[in-house]
């Protein structure tokens, strides 16, 4: 799942130096969380207590969620990206995509789609947020829209593996044999070895034998005796 942990943030306006500085310091806050999540949590509330910046109360909600206080740190995050303090658009989207994310994480996809769809409005054009709301679809069994969501995703990025593998799922689970085996082809030429998309193509392939339809890969002919010697 994909927590939007980026350090290339777009701060909340500030004289060009600070930003720099708390850019930094953001920076400095997202990679201690990877291998000390408490540290960076008591870190950043250090940080909130000199002028609570946008960035210092990123920087909790973050390792928070790291600490396993996913909804708690999403509760923050959307929090933090309805501020009158939040900054820019493109910087409301990135708090309100870790916020779905994060409420993944915890479990809730409900609020994951309420708060991704928010963060859409921002950048209607993120293929990456139209997979996050998808995988929050999927998770609560609404299909369509999950394959709605994929849809844009792969016309949006075209090249891009994981939204054929992920409509081709979706697509498996409608009964839509045919069109999910069509994804599955198409993941396959862009990484033939990704062991998620073997496995999806395994699980398309049964759901086809199962409902009496051509083995689309054309195995079962190759299984056929040979009738005839070559040479004679």
């Amino acid at each position: 799942m994909r927590l939007v942990l980026v350090a290339c943030l777009v701060l909340a306006p500030a004289a060009p130096a600070f930003a720099q500085t708390e850019q930094a310091r953001l920076e400095q806050c997202i990679e201690k969380i990877d291998r000390d999540a408490e540290g960076a949590y008591q870190d950043g509330l250090t940080w909130q207590a000199v002028g609570n910046r946008p960035a210092a109360r990123q920087c909790t909600a973050l390792a928070l969620i790291a600490l396993g206080e996913e909804a708690e740190g999403a509760a923050r995050l959307e929090e933090l990206a309805n501020a009158p303090d939040a900054g820019s658009s493109e910087m409301r989207a990135v708090y309100l995509a870790q916020s779905g994310n994060a409420w993944l994480m915890a479990g809730m996809p409900a609020e994951a789609v309420v708060t991704l769809t928010n963060a859409l409005k921002l950048r209607p054009g993120d293929s990456e947020l139209f997979k996050d709301r998808a995988r929050a679809h999927v998770t609560l069994r609404q299909w369509t829209e999950a394959g709605d969501d994929l849809d844009r995703a792969v016309i949006q990025s075209s090249g891009d593996v994981e939204s054929f593998r992920m409509r081709g799922h979706v697509r498996l689970k409608q009964g839509r044999l045919g069109e999910a085996w069509q994804d599955v082809e198409a993941a396959m030429k862009l990484a033939p070895t990704d062991v998620n998309v073997v496995v999806l193509r395994g699980d398309v392939r049964e759901a086809m034998r199962r409902e009496g339809m051509e083995d689309p890969a054309g195995l079962d002919q190759a299984l056929e005796p040979r009738t005839r010697i070559v040479g004679n």
